[in-house]
């Protein structure tokens, strides 16, 4: 594979941005939720390091990952945090437009004090693929994570639903928190590959061979089906995607999920074919789009709120002054200026955007929540602003570079 250039062309051709595999391959060795007055309670907790020497690593109910949340569109996601650290911790959802209070970052709650709880409560608006952090990934909290799946009301026909959480450690990439992970499968099935980079400070770059496949959602909004080039994805830190793979190789067949790393590719995890019938006469022909999520089919720019942001890094310290504020309704499009020479990572709270093209106003067909800004170029995104509340803007530079935090306002 060759070397992965990061341009805005790659991110939009390839799509990139980790199985229920999570739930297949790691559900017996995974301690069941606790349940309390309805509430499915986690426990953020330090267990010992794997490296001897290094300090305790954070994890939700001491697994990596985290337990994978389910529900389905229009159900209630009803989460009681404890924290079982020695500092405060708070959990943010990562790409849910939910309500602002829920939303577990400095703008919208006190962090939970050790030895205490919080209850997060809010019905998601939108199927897709999420996923739960701290607001604030430092060294120590990166392992804190885990998988919020909302699925369809209408259930996918699909034969198999797999869940591919990409990480890096210290001993390099990870499938699922494994150095590698086997999914099994039967010939002629048709699998929803639903993929994340968890690593905060890694691309990820992907390929699949011998299997057609179509990118079908992208940060956990549907997209107009494509045929990702070559069978290639680029994951950029903290993004989602999900693919429709069909297996059409034989029983007992095998095939590589590689990755691109700097010492050559490597097999991060494989489709291992059962030995049995295959599963139908012929793989699936049809691939129909995923069910609309409840976004505005066209945003109108006329009127429209305009800012810019400089990520070039200010600490990580709030001004007392939004960057912008917006009535409820009302379209905004940001500038994410980036003048520095290292890709940076956006992410927007409580929101859904469309990345703007360079040359006129018009926009990708797919829907962002955390946004690739490549060196020495601003990438400009516009959204409807109709979730009320001060939602961060969070920007970070990979390789290095000061963490640069904003905050916008919707009344």
């Amino acid at each position: 594979m060759a070397p992965l250039k990061i341009t805005r062309r790659t991110l939009i051709r390839s799509t990139g941005w980790t199985a229920t595999a999570i739930a297949l391959a790691r559900s017996a060795r995974r301690p069941a939720f606790g349940e309390a007055d309805g509430y499915r309670v986690i426990h953020a907790r330090a267990v010992p390091a794997e490296d001897a020497g290094a300090g305790p690593d954070w994890r939700y109910d001491a697994v990596l990952p985290g337990p994978a949340l389910r529900v389905k569109q229009g159900e209630e996601v009803k989460v009681r945090l404890v924290n079982e650290l020695s500092v405060p911790t708070a959990t943010h959802w990562h790409g849910v437009r939910l309500p602002n209070p829920m939303d577990g970052t400095v703008l919208t709650q006190q962090a939970v004090a050790p030895g205490a709880s919080f209850d997060y409560r809010f019905t998601p608006p939108d199927a897709g693929t999420f996923w739960y952090h701290p607001p604030a990934r430092t060294p120590q909290s990166r392992t804190l994570y885990g998988l919020l799946i909302v699925d369809e009301v209408q259930a996918l026909d699909v034969d198999r639903d797999v869940a591919l959480i990409v990480d890096h450690a210290r001993g390099g990439f990870t499938a699922n928190a494994l150095a590698a992970l086997d999914i099994p499968v039967r010939a002629n099935e048709r699998v929803r590959l639903r993929l994340l980079n968890a690593a905060p400070d890694r691309f990820a770059a992907l390929r699949l061979d011998r299997h057609p496949m179509t990118v079908v959602a992208i940060d956990g909004q549907p997209a107009e089906p494509f045929v990702p080039r070559e069978g290639r994805v680029a994951l950029s830190p903290g993004n989602r995607l999900d693919l429709l793979v069909d297996c059409v190789l034989e029983a007992r067949s095998s095939e590589p999920v590689v990755v691109q790393s700097e010492g050559g590719d490597i097999a991060l995890a494989r489709l291992v074919y059962d030995a049995g019938a295959p599963a139908r006469p012929a793989p699936r022909a049809d691939t129909k789009p995923l069910p609309a999520n409840p976004l505005p089919e066209r945003i109108d720019f006329r009127g429209a709120q305009r800012a810019e942001l400089a990520v070039e890094g200010n600490g990580g310290a709030l001004s007392a002054k939004p960057l912008v504020a917006v009535k409820r309704g009302r379209t905004v499009m940001l500038a994410f200026a980036n003048r520095s020479a290292l890709p940076h990572i956006v992410h927007l709270h409580g929101h859904s955007v469309r990345l703007l093209d360079n040359l006129d106003d018009g926009w990708k067909p797919f829907w962002l929540d955390t946004i690739l800004c490549v060196p020495q170029q601003t990438t400009r995104v516009a959204f409807v602003a109709d979730n009320p509340g001060r939602w961060l803007l969070s920007a970070r530079g990979i390789g290095g570079g000061d963490e640069t935090l904003s905050w916008f306002e919707v009344t």
